[in-house]
């Protein structure tokens, strides 16, 4: 992780990917699979993943709701959303947020990298490009 991620995180405390994130690691991750097989795979993941508490689930939406506790006692909230972007393609999004009012130090984007490398390990051979 680089000194810039560390400095910004001093001020922010929460960290969201999306198609248009100026960083590649934050991208928007697409597979080639139904929303609803995707969110079998992404669910059934998710719950194996140690230090990580799955909150809430809204299949009808495509969101999960994570609770990860960090090193220095804080709390992080992780929402995975999920959505479909034709018949047989879908994508993932992750947004998480630590709580209180000071700056997260990175932890938040090293969260979602974390997530991401666990998710496209699991499901690479259904990853496409955007």
């Amino acid at each position: 992780m680089s000194l810039k991620r560390v400095f910004v995180g001093i001020f922010r405390s929460f960290e969201g990917t999306s198609d248009r994130a100026k960083s590649p690691e934050l991208k928007t991750r697409y597979y080639q699979l139904s929303r609803e097989k995707l969110w079998d795979e992404v669910t059934s993941t998710l719950k194996k993943i140690p230090g990580y508490k799955l909150l809430h689930e809204v299949p009808s939406v495509g969101e999960i709701l994570l609770e990860k506790r960090t090193a220095f006692g804080r709390t992080m909230d992780i929402t995975v959303s999920l959505v479909s972007t034709g018949p047989t393609r879908s994508a993932i999004d992750i947004y998480s947020a630590t709580r209180g009012s000071f700056g997260d130090l990175g932890s938040n984007y090293r969260t979602i990298l974390n997530l991401f490398a666990i998710l496209d390990k699991k499901l690479a051979n259904y990853k496409t490009n955007p």
